[in-house]
């Protein structure tokens, strides 16, 4: 027997429990990420106008990335409803290249053992990836041809939109800080670093003839020093040796003042080389780009160059302000996966490692900053385990945390209806219970669902059921309610593959 037939006659036309994993699950994304919440949703997705941290602790399979992938789609109704005070969202899930990039920064040796990379992970490195991330779809957003844009409103990219005419309006100050942020954040591949930083200056309508006046001196300087040496020599007033000491001599007045602002400029560009770890950013191309920007606008402009978090708080801040300019009242972080990156494993010591510097309180609580953490349950235990050194520089007790991400019983029939009711044609009311013979009862259904604890388990369950149901009967002598006995066996083998693990 096929179990679409078995579903075609409770009227459900595509198997609702077949995707374990919600990115790759059409069922929730075109349908239960609109409809089905798990009963903590207000407190972690709270208020979007005025952004929150919330922490989720929670084990694998029970929802946390489903969730994150809900906040995504609700904050980007909200920023279409309130085109004026958007909300501009960072999605920190794909830690990978980060990493990859800061073991090339420590060298072989220290790149060899986890332990030691993510001991040397700090709290300035979360902070250059997220901006990494949010300056670079920034950069794609206000270069983004309209062709793009369209491709983008297809694949409900939209929300975060920016115009051209939007970007004219911003005064030099902001122009000056989003082309200074994309220097050091900007990680596009899309085009070599130098054009894309030059189209975003003409597209800011950037001005910056000024960045050459010290060049135009050199050269006009150099050609009238060695004119005149030159004329002074060809008419016999100074010997060979003398012209020779005396054109260097000549030549540096005008070379002084760019060359000072050469080396600053270099040494700046290796400092950020050397110190934003997590990006690839070369020292040639960078000192270039800063070079375009005159050395008046420059001065005492906080670059990444130094292993300190007080410079990444100013840039922060400079990306918040130029985002309100352009209409994005807030900012929030969605973190997810972190389970997944090869330098972790899953392993819950090295996933300490790499996110314990991120539970500090002054940034988890940053105006107009919210963070939505999911996290293993794992890391939960270790909390428990800190001393109060850890507590009071995190304060989780101002971070909405969500200790434990469970799902009741209840909670999960009725997941599991909404999963059905989305499969279904014309409206057919369809539930759980009806796939079971009367020996099944509800309340035995609702016992099993609470001892399954999450989605992951459960759907998989149901689609056991489903399969070993089907086996047992043919086409031609269909039967379409599931006994008792099918249902009891494969839940009490499958309980038994799940405990180990919780």
């Amino acid at each position: 027997m096929n179990i679409q037939s078995f579903l075609e006659h409770h009227g459900i036309v595509r198997n609702p429990f077949a995707e374990e994993d919600a990115q790759t699950d059409p069922v929730f994304k075109d349908h239960c990420i609109s409809s089905a919440y798990h009963p903590v949703w207000d407190k972690v997705y709270g208020d979007p106008s005025e952004p929150s941290t919330a922490i989720v602790f929670g084990p694998k399979g029970s929802g946390k990335t489903a969730m994150r992938l809900q906040i995504d789609r609700h904050l980007s109704r909200y920023n279409q409803e309130h085109p004026s005070r958007r909300v501009f969202i960072i999605r920190y899930d794909d830690f990978n290249p980060f990493l990859d990039h800061f073991c090339e920064r420590l060298g072989t040796f220290h790149s060899k053992k986890p332990e030691k990379v993510l001991d040397a992970w700090k709290l300035w490195d979360h902070m250059d990836s997220i901006l990494c991330l949010g300056v670079t779809d920034l950069v794609d957003q206000a270069l983004a041809s309209d062709a793009e844009v369209e491709h983008r409103d297809a694949v409900g990219r939209q929300s975060q939109r920016v115009d051209r005419a939007s970007l004219r309006k911003l005064d030099r100050t902001s122009a000056r800080d989003f082309l200074l942020l994309a220097s050091c954040y900007d990680q596009s591949t899309a085009s070599t670093f130098d054009n894309r930083w030059n189209q975003l200056r003409k597209a800011l309508g950037y001005r910056n003839w000024n960045a050459y006046i010290d060049f135009s001196w050199m050269i006009l300087w150099a050609i009238a020093s060695l004119a005149f040496v030159g004329w002074i020599w060809n008419r016999d007033a100074i010997s060979d040796r003398t012209a020779l000491i005396l054109a260097p001599l000549l030549l540096l007045p005008g070379v002084l003042p760019y060359g000072v602002r050469w080396f600053k400029n270099q040494m700046a560009a290796m400092g950020i080389h050397r110190h934003m770890r997590v990006g690839k950013r070369d020292t040639g191309p960078l000192r270039r780009v800063l070079m375009r920007i005159p050395a008046r606008e420059l001065a005492s402009q906080p670059l990444p160059r130094y292993d300190r978090t007080d410079d990444r708080y100013e840039l922060l801040n400079k990306f918040q302000g130029l985002l309100e300019r352009l209409g994005f009242v807030g900012t929030v972080v969605l973190m997810d996966r972190v389970d997944e990156p090869h330098m972790t494993g899953g392993q819950s010591e090295l996933m300490r490692r790499f996110v314990w510097p991120l539970l500090d309180n002054k940034l988890l609580k940053h105006p107009g900053l919210g963070f939505k953490l999911m996290l293993p349950k794992e890391l939960y235990r270790d909390v428990e385990r800190e001393g109060r050194e850890f507590l009071e520089r995190s304060r989780l007790d101002k971070q909405n945390v969500i200790p434990s991400f469970q799902w009741s019983g209840e909670s999960l029939y009725d997941l599991t209806n909404a999963r059905m009711l989305a499969c279904t044609v014309d409206g057919r009311k369809v539930e759980p219970r009806d796939f079971f013979v009367d020996a099944v009862t509800y309340q035995r259904l609702l016992t099993v669902f609470q001892s399954l604890r999450v989605p992951r388990h459960l759907f998989r369950f149901l689609f056991r059921v489903l399969a070993e149901h089907c086996n047992r009967y043919t086409d031609a002598h269909p039967k379409f309610q599931i006994d008792s006995e099918t249902f009891e066996s494969i839940y009490a083998v499958y309980i038994r593959e799940v405990e180990p693990t919780g």
